[in-house]
């Protein structure tokens, strides 16, 4: 009773505001025949239903218990929109007080809440609140495998009469709030007070965090009654039908397609929605589809004409006297074309000189125009040119110290634009932190990727130059070969080679029926980019570090050879040089702890990612999985662990366990974990780890000579066991860290990434 007391006290001191109703959007009240269609003052519209036969599927069962009605998790349902695909449901509020001293005195903690497929809750109408003094909420969930979380802080601030300042606005004093991620289909909220003020307990003695659509929250008198007396608050769910990738040009096709007569599919980011068709009203999922509006049933609408309707629509014919407006045939608008006529033939008479003068200066100022335009682009061109470093390249060009330079071309944007069809998004090959990249056809006939970049400031073009003519000099087999530039957009363009067989990636995660990544092809693949990255280090006549190698990076071409791509991150560095210190840049999973650390990426870095990529090609894992336990989600520390205590057939591949032989196997696993190492000094250089697995493929008929190669290899040179205790050991290590596992105790890293990481 003093709780009450208290928070009806501290609501006082807040100003009444206006209490926000919602409306509905009005659906069409039609069930399925022989089905219930009200569960109280509620509207149930197939595809929901009560009964068996009458609803869609399962997910769309509306349970109605007396006159309220349920979703199947159990969640009160007061709204059904099936124009808009949502549901309006109520959402209990968390809930702790405390006492006069601060201490936690009750709490309401709802379970997990979790929507079925295909629910998700709003991210366009929902807001997260959190009400109470030095209250932090936090709210996490799900989006298929990703975990999201958002939340706020609300704290309380005294004013010179000892009284707290109050924020009507809910935006950090008293009351918080934030946005929903986009998505989400579950959510636990966690509600804590980050400093325990007993002091401010009087004002508000309890905390709350909830979800609840906008407009019905607004830090007010009658809000904070409800929260009070643990009224729950309405929040919005959508809706769609079909799976979730159907889109409407694939559900059509299927027999179970969902969109009846007169009605039109509308694709939706889970599945798709169905609405009438305009000039028809009714339920699009209905067997009968939607009904034709008589539209001259209701006020004539054909204004000094007769209405007739016709299905969708209707027509008007003109009474006597009268015509179609020639801006809208629906209207009849009085008939004057004989005076009409003659007004016309006097203004002919009177324009035609004025014309022929007037046609004179329009064809002058046309030709003004279209001199002062081109006038106008050529110059654009030219200083966009100068802006993002043609003037440089030019003499780079020119001046003949860089022989591979010349082999460049440098496109113009006309050209670009038409081999890319614009730069249509039906042409996008893949997108990633450095631009875009288009599929193109040049004048020749020839199929090129048109990489779209960021845009360059002016401190950046020198770097931008200065990648092209690195680029330009690096002449590989297995690396993408950079055909030209075009300078004179606003947004540099760079022109490489077509690959037409996508990413290592997707032949190992997503299997390919028509492709199988067999043993011998995921060895010879990772000798391929082993041998492209021992000439970037030590062959090239500058040495480069790629910065971002993994799996997304290194392309297939026609004939399934690798070719390393994305240099956007990479830099070169003079001989005498032996690392690079810069902001740490890389993809979560593959980048090296030692940089992590030091932000000095060394050739030791590259060997490390190339150490994952090793392992995935072995396991077919991916380098970060929320799947495995917290200690091994980093396919790194998953690796190592299982190196270390002999479990490595445990976690391979079944390709692999199929086609590759035991003395193979190991050898690359062996030199994996000493890529792997934590310690760069003690990793192999990538020169030696081209040699050793060329070497595993030439020996590769011959075991014994493998075997030789694993008894000199640097560790875990023993027998590598299949226990089926090897889990339970692997789960509960404490192995090194990795990307994405975890530390000893004291160590400054985290299982998840840092808040400032920038992954690609």
């Amino acid at each position: 009773m003093a709780l009450r007391v208290s928070l009806v006290a501290a609501a006082l001191l807040l100003l009444s505001a206006a209490s926000t109703t919602t409306t509905a959007t009005a659906a069409a009240a039609q069930a399925l025949p022989g089905c219930s269609d009200k569960c109280g003052n509620l509207t149930i519209t197939y595809p929901f239903g009560m009964e068996e036969g009458c609803y869609l599927r399962e997910e769309f069962f509306i349970n109605c218990v007396r006159t309220t009605a349920y979703l199947t998790t159990g969640d009160h349902i007061v709204d059904i929109s099936v124009d808009d695909g949502e549901l309006r449901m109520l959402n209990d509020p968390e809930q702790n007080c405390y006492d006069a001293q601060g201490n936690l005195m009750s709490s309401f903690h709802r379970s997990l809440f979790t929507l079925p497929f295909p629910y998700t809750i709003s991210d366009t109408k929902n807001k997260f609140y959190a009400v109470g003094c030095d209250t932090s909420a936090m709210l996490q969930g799900f989006r298929g495998e990703e975990e999201l979380s958002t939340g706020c802080i609300s704290i309380c601030i005294r004013n010179s009469t000892g009284s707290i300042n109050q924020d009507y606005s809910c935006s950090g004093v008293g009351c918080c709030q934030t946005n929903i991620p986009y998505g989400m289909n579950n959510q636990t909220v966690t509600l804590d007070k980050y400093e325990n003020n007993a002091t401010f307990v009087q004002f508000y003695p309890c905390s709350y965090a909830f979800i609840a659509e906008q407009g019905h929250f607004n830090s007010s008198l009658a809000c904070l009654i409800e929260l009070f007396n643990f009224k729950a608050f309405p929040m919005v769910v959508n809706w769609a039908i079909g799976n979730d990738t159907d889109s409407c040009d694939e559900a059509q096709d299927r027999y179970d397609f969902a969109c009846k007569a007169n009605s039109i599919c509308i694709n939706r980011p889970r599945g798709y929605l169905c609405q009438c068709l305009p000039g028809y009203e009714g339920n699009p999922y209905h067997p009968d589809g939607c009904q034709d509006i008589d539209e001259c049933k209701a006020a004539n609408p054909c204004l000094h004409g007769r209405c007739s309707n016709i299905p969708g629509k209707y027509s008007c014919s003109c009474h006597k006297g009268y015509k179609h407006d020639p801006i809208n045939d629906k209207i009849c608008i009085k008939d004057d074309s004989k005076r009409q006529l003659e007004i016309n033939l006097l203004h002919i008479f009177l324009g035609t000189g004025c014309s022929l003068g007037l046609i004179l200066v329009a064809v002058v100022a046309w030709w003004s125009v279209q001199v002062l335009k081109k006038r106008k682009n050529r110059k654009r061109k030219e200083k966009l040119f100068k802006q993002n470093g043609g003037l440089v390249l030019e003499q780079q060009l020119s001046s003949g110290d860089q022989a591979n330079v010349e082999k460049i071309k440098l496109f113009n944007s006309r050209e670009l634009e038409k081999a890319t069809d614009n730069f249509s998004i039906d042409r996008v090959l893949g997108q990633g932190g450095q631009g875009t990249v288009y599929k193109g056809m040049l004048m020749d006939g020839q199929i090129v990727a048109v990489k779209k970049s960021k845009i360059v400031n002016g401190g950046e073009v020198g770097q931008f130059i200065n990648e092209i003519v690195i680029l330009s000099q690096v002449n590989h087999r297995n690396v993408v070969k950079l055909l030209g530039c075009c300078l004179e957009t606003e947004i540099p363009l760079l022109v490489y080679e077509f690959l037409p067989n996508g990413t290592l990636s997707q032949y190992i995660h997503d299997q390919d029926e028509e492709f199988h990544l067999t043993w011998g092809t995921r060895l010879r693949v990772s000798t391929e980019v082993a041998g492209a990255l021992s000439y970037l280090h030590s062959a090239a006549s500058i040495p480069i570090y790629h910065r971002d190698i993994k799996c997304t990076n290194i392309l297939l071409d026609g004939k399934y050879r690798a070719k390393i791509a994305d240099f956007g991150t990479s830099r070169s560095i003079s001989i005498d040089q032996t690392h690079l210190t810069t902001l740490v840049r890389g993809t979560f999973g593959y980048l090296d702890p030692e940089y992590f650390q030091s932000s000095q990426f060394t050739e030791k870095s590259d060997v490390y990612s190339f150490g994952v990529v090793l392992a995935e090609l072995l396991t077919g894992q991916k380098p970060v999985s929320m799947i495995r336990s917290q200690e091994s989600r980093s396919l790194a520390t998953h690796f190592l662990l299982s190196m270390e205590h002999d479990c490595l057939f445990d976690i391979l591949d079944a390709q692999v366990m199929e086609d590759g032989s035991k003395e193979e196997i190991i050898a690359v696993a062996n030199l994996a974990q000493r890529c792997l190492n934590l310690n760069g000094k003690k990793r192999p250089t990538m020169k030696e780890v081209a040699a050793e697995l060329e070497a595993v493929r030439l020996a590769g008929k011959d075991a014994d000579h493998v075997h030789q190669q694993i008894e000199e290899g640097a560790v875990g040179t023993h027998e590598i066991s299949t226990s089926e205790d090897c889990w339970d050991v692997v789960s509960t290590s404490s192995g090194p860290f990795t990307d994405g596992g975890t530390t000893a105790a004291g160590s400054a890293f985290s299982v998840q990434p840092p808040m400032f990481y920038n992954t690609q």
